[in-house]
Parts: C-alpha cells; sequence; structure tokens
C-alpha cells in the first residue's frame, strides 16, 4: 500500500476517512489539533489517541515527505528551501519577512509548461502536480524551521507564486486552501493568501465562482497581444481578448481588487507607450486594479533580458500613475540567494546531471 501525506486531507475529508475506517468522528478533529496547532512530526506522539488509531494512520500516511536539501539564508531574512520529494523531484518553497508578518511562496507543480521567455521557474518543464498534501506540508516545514527556532513566529501569509501554474493543479490548489485556512488549524485568513496566474481564463471564471475571499494575481506582463505572445507563450491559448472578459467577470462577481504582475524588461515591454496602452487596458476596471510593476531579477539562460533602468521604471510607475492606476515597484527579496523563481533547482538539477 503507497502512503500519502496526511496534510492532504481536508477537515472533513479527515472525518469521512476516519469513520469509514471504524474510529470515532471525533478523531479527527484530536489529529487535526496535532498537526496544526501542537505540530508534531510522529503519529505515535498523537497522546490521546488510542493505539489502534494511531497504527491506522502510519499505515496509511506519511507526515513528512518532503526532505529539505538546501536552506540558503539572505541577508534581509529572505530564506529559500529546496525540497526533494518522495519520487527525487525538487521543488523550492520562501520564506520572506515583511513588516506586516511573515509570507511564504509555495510551489504547485515540478516544472512548469507555461513557457514565459523571461522565466527560470519554466527551463525545466512540468513533470507533474504536486499534491495537496505536498503543497500543505511546505507550509508545515517552514512552520517547524520556525518553531524550531524559539521565537514564536508563525507563517502569516501565502503567495502561491512559486514554480508551476497554480490553476493547471486547480484541484489539489483549492483543497491546499481549505487546509490552510481553517480555523482551528493554522488559521491562515483568506485576505492573507494570494494566488498568482498567468492567465488561464476558464479557471478565472470557476474561482470566481468559488465564493472565497483568497487574493487573485495575474501575470500579464504586456498590455497587447502581440508583445505578450513574444514573451508569454500561454497568449496564443487565452488571448486578451479572453482573458480580460474573464477578469471582468471575476471583478462584478467579487468585487475584490486584482493584481495585475507586470515585469519590467528592459527596452521590451518598460516604454511610456507600453505604460498608456496598459492604463487604457484597465481603464474600466481601474477601481478595482492594482499594477505591481517588477524589476526583472536576470537568468543566465534568458541573457537576452535585462532589468529595466531606473530611469524607465520611474516613468512607466508615473505614466500609470497619471493615467489613474493604483500601481507600485515591488520591494526585492533575497537577491543574493538565487532569487529568480526555479533559479535554485535548475542549478542543482544542472549539478547532478554534470
Amino acid at each position: 500500500m503507497e502512503k500519502t501525506s496526511i496534510y492532504g486531507l481536508t477537515i472533513d475529508q479527515l472525518t469521512d476517512w476516519l469513520v469509514e475506517h471504524g474510529q470515532k468522528k471525533f478523531r479527527a478533529a484530536q489529529v487535526w489539533d496535532w498537526l496544526y496547532k501542537k505540530r508534531v512530526t510522529e503519529f505515535s506522539q498523537m497522546k490521546n489517541l488510542n493505539s489502534a488509531c494511531i497504527e491506522l494512520l502510519e499505515n496509511h500516511f506519511h507526515i513528512q515527505t518532503l526532505q529539505q536539501e538546501i536552506k540558503q539564508e539572505s541577508k534581509d531574512g529572505t530564506i529559500k528551501f529546496l525540497f526533494k520529494l518522495q519520487d527525487g523531484n525538487l521543488i523550492e518553497t520562501v520564506l520572506m519577512r515583511f513588516n506586516y508578518g511573515l509570507s511564504v511562496c509555495v510551489t504547485t507543480q515540478v516544472g512548469c509548461n507555461i513557457g514565459c521567455t523571461f522565466c527560470a521557474s519554466g527551463l525545466l518543464k512540468k513533470n507533474r502536480d504536486l499534491s495537496s498534501g505536498e503543497i500543505v506540508e511546505q507550509i508545515m516545514n517552514v512552520q517547524h524551521h520556525l518553531d524550531a527556532a524559539g521565537k514564536d513566529e508563525r507563517v502569516s501569509h501565502i503567495v502561491v507564486m512559486g514554480i508551476g501554474e497554480p490553476f493547471d493543479n486547480y484541484d489539489n490548489m483549492m483543497d491546499f486552501f481549505r487546509v490552510v485556512n481553517d480555523q482551528k488549524g493554522l488559521s491562515i485568513g483568506a485576505r492573507h493568501i494570494t494566488v498568482s496566474t498567468s492567465g488561464l481564463a476558464d479557471k478565472i471564471y470557476k474561482f470566481a465562482d468559488e465564493n472565497i475571499q483568497i487574493n487573485l494575481a495575474v501575470s500579464l506582463h504586456a498590455p497587447n497581444n502581440e508583445l505578450r505572445t513574444r514573451i508569454m507563450k500561454i497568449n496564443r491559448a487565452y488571448p486578451l481578448e479572453k482573458l480580460m472578459p474573464a477578469i471582468d467577470y471575476y471583478l462584478e462577481k467579487t468585487n475584490r481588487r486584482i493584481t495585475f504582475e507586470y515585469i519590467l524588461l528592459s527596452d521590451v515591454n518598460d516604454h511610456v507607450e507600453e505604460a498608456k496602452q496598459l492604463a487604457k487596458l484597465l481603464k474600466d476596471k481601474r477601481h478595482l486594479s492594482y499594477v505591481n510593476l517588477i524589476p526583472y531579477n536576470p537568468v543566465d539562460e534568458h541573457n537576452q533580458y535585462q532589468r529595466s533602468t531606473k530611469d524607465a521604471i520611474v516613468k512607466f510607475y508615473g505614466t500609470l500613475l497619471d493615467n489613474g492606476i493604483n500601481c507600485g515597484v515591488r520591494v526585492e527579496q533575497g537577491s543574493d540567494i538565487d532569487a529568480a523563481c526555479g533559479q535554485l533547482r535548475s542549478k542543482q538539477i544542472k549539478k547532478a546531471m554534470a
């Protein structure tokens, strides 16, 4: 029997599973408390469970399936973890420190098929989706790291912006949200969680209908189809004519603000003309839009791109503001530890193949 991660079950799924296997319903709340409040790492530490229940759990589940391979710490407090999965694949998870709390960036897939030409995480194609348990366990591993430091710190925010396209692993992503958001567990508020998509329009409609308060970010990166298709392969399947109506539906259904991610590539998409086009594209939804301007992190494998100059960034930012678009420039985190998403993973795989 192949064992799976206990973290992959929502509280309702855990309750149903235990009852189906002859246990009392209340056992689920006990197990949940041990996992997420007391944060034990072995089933044998669950002291108020009877031996039959512990044996049942041990026979069917793992608590720990991720193995830490590398931990890099930045001067600014950012920590990047490289984890090995049970099948030997590698993923990255990043802990970032902000004045509002501790945020963890999680990965949802091994590799990525979206094909953004500037992105390090897509250098290696998608191998498989992560299970919901493997996504939750990234949060738990970071929280265990914080617990061991003894400073009474806890993960307060989550961004689903690591390796992979979260909306391409939709069902596991949603189960992950249900686990980390549960008030009797980690209790990370929905408004403290942000998921980013490259623009899978059909899934944006579906996400809008979920009736949850998790924040949505869309990787836009260009204000017109010609340029967006050139730097983002996904635009062939979901051009702006499909993407923007999906965003309009989301805004109308949820009345929640969307963040538009816009990576600034020198002399590619960072001209005043593109800023004006972007302002025009978002004009009718500017009351619920925020543009996050991202200075590019150069990657050796994508040396056709360079970071925009400070002057270009200032002009682009100013043009958006002048046209009534709320925007800001992202503060860099961990620039001294392979900051680009997927960069650490790809370097380690290259070493192994050398």
